[in-house]
């Protein structure tokens, strides 16, 4: 047996080397590069979008579509790819959904006029669907359970929450000294690197055994994330009583509970029952879904303080979460150390609480420059909590499962941070607006303040959950 092969099998009884290898570092690599770019394509194009409406002929009314082609498709299809990759291999449904990344990206680049651009964002969406879980079972697949594991998940959440803020200041840097065209250029050759590389290191992982695919509970539970993340959408452009987010609302949970009669009756269903019964899938799900609600929708609450109350300018605003930036790397860093001190329980306790008390102190923000101080210390020490919520999340929802189980496990964790991140915005715009008494500085400010104490009440409960609910067994599998 091969060196590669040994550390292969090694891997999955668990009894592979507690340090990095060269192949399990180059592998670590490649993962990272893959799932920082799909952070970064998550808020890249925000800031260029008035400048795409204006060179496409975007009508208003039509420019959300940009984000909106994106998260449907990036949100809707990642539980079923999830799943494909642990039946059709892991590292096949990487690849492939690396050129599909990488073509689309081009075309979009290209793109003469929205209907292109349209096209690209939604072959860009389904990438990053079959990418991200790929990518996330190839991780934990890679590295067992325990500190290589919590290494690898940890700088993967660090860097994924710093793909979102880079992804805001490089939108600004291309569109402003370049074209916005650069935004999506970019991708190619990060997806080209990888693609040549990672079939040498990285290897294919799939059961012996393929069993069939549970088409019934796969068109139910995509039709009914794509229906939810539809009408949360609509909710954040036309209001809550909206009554198409209303009835796209109501026919997606229809369809997901029709997707849970599914899965009690078929032989081999897309998402076992005993898996959802696991406290530590469940309830580190519920853990991951509060703290991408929030913190994105933080980000996009001071994004409007900063332009609307203090008058900065888009790109300066986005260099402001640069700080923020560094706190996530530093959370998701220090997170594999914490975790392996103190537990995942502890762990998501502790961040929550973090999180709480920073941005609980955001309520200070005044009308005036001295705030900005302020600001920057709370999203530093902010993003710290969040990420050791986010590391701990990963940790904890991937544990205790067999290796042909990642796919699905990552799939869901990948769901969580879709609907997380699609739910958290239109939620605390919709609050931020409707308690807004007018439009000078004062009542933005007044209406933020209120979305920002929702934002904490909702950091809160999630650490409730995560005490009364996971068990507190200091194991890595809890």
């Amino acid at each position: 047996m091969s060196v590669t092969d040994s550390e292969t099998a090694g891997t999955a009884v668990g009894t592979a080397p507690a340090v990095l290898t060269p192949r399990l570092r180059l592998v670590l690599v490649l993962l990272l590069a893959a799932q920082f770019m799909l952070a970064v394509d998550f808020s890249i194009l925000n800031v260029a979008l008035p400048v795409i409406g204006e060179g496409l002929g975007f009508s208003l009314a039509h420019l959300q579509w940009i984000g909106t082609a994106f998260a449907l498709c990036a949100a809707g299809f990642t539980l079923l790819f999830g799943r494909v990759a642990d039946l059709f291999g892991r590292r096949r449904l990487f690849l492939g959904g690396l050129v599909v990344l990488g073509a689309a990206s081009l075309v979009g680049g290209l793109a003469q006029n929205p209907e292109v651009l349209i096209a690209a964002r939604v072959f860009q969406g389904l990438a990053t669907a079959a990418v991200t879980p790929a990518g996330l079972s190839l991780m934990t697949t890679s590295f067992p359970e325990g500190p290589l594991r919590e290494k690898a998940l940890g700088l993967n959440g660090a860097l994924m929450s710093a793909g979102f803020t880079t992804g805001a200041v490089l939108g600004g840097l291309l569109t402003d000294l370049l074209s916005w065209r650069w935004a999506f250029f970019i991708n190619v050759p990060v997806a080209l690197a990888v693609l040549i590389v990672a079939p040498m290191v990285i290897k294919e992982s799939r059961p012996d055994e393929r069993p069939k695919l549970d088409l019934p509970g796969a068109v139910s539970v995509t039709l009914g994330l794509l229906a939810v993340v539809f009408g949360l959408t609509q909710a954040g452009e036309h209001g809550w009583g909206s009554a198409n987010a209303l009835l796209s609302l109501a026919a997606g949970v229809l369809l997901l509970v029709v997707f849970w009669a599914v899965e009690r009756k078929v032989s081999a269903p897309l998402v076992p029952l005993s898996v959802l019964g696991k406290r530590s899938v469940a309830w580190g799900n519920v853990a991951g879904l509060i703290a991408f609600l929030t913190e994105t929708s933080l980000v996009f609450l001071l994004t409007l303080y900063l332009q609307e109350v203090l008058g900065f300018s888009p790109l300066a605003a986005g260099l402001s979460f640069g700080v923020l930036g560094i706190g996530t790397v530093v959370g998701g860093s220090t997170a594999p150390k914490v975790i392996g001190k103190i537990g995942g329980k502890r762990t998501l306790i502790t961040g929550g609480v973090l999180q709480t008390v920073f941005t609980a102190a955001l309520l200070a923000l005044g009308t005036t420059h001295s705030s900005l101080g302020l600001l920057l210390v709370a999203t530093f020490a902010g993003g710290v909590g969040n990420m050791l919520v986010i590391v701990a999340f990963m940790v904890t929802a991937t544990s205790g499962l067999a290796d042909h189980e990642q796919g699905l496990a990552t799939g869901l964790a990948t769901m969580t941070q879709q609907i997380g991140i699609t739910m958290g915005t239109p939620v605390m715009s919709a609050i931020a607006t409707a308690a807004m008494t007018g439009t000078g500085a004062s009542a933005i400010l007044g209406g933020l303040k209120t979305a920002i104490a929702v934002n904490t009440a909702v950091v809160v409960l999630g650490a409730l959950t995560s005490a009364l609910f996971l068990r507190g067994a200091r194991s890595r599998a809890q």
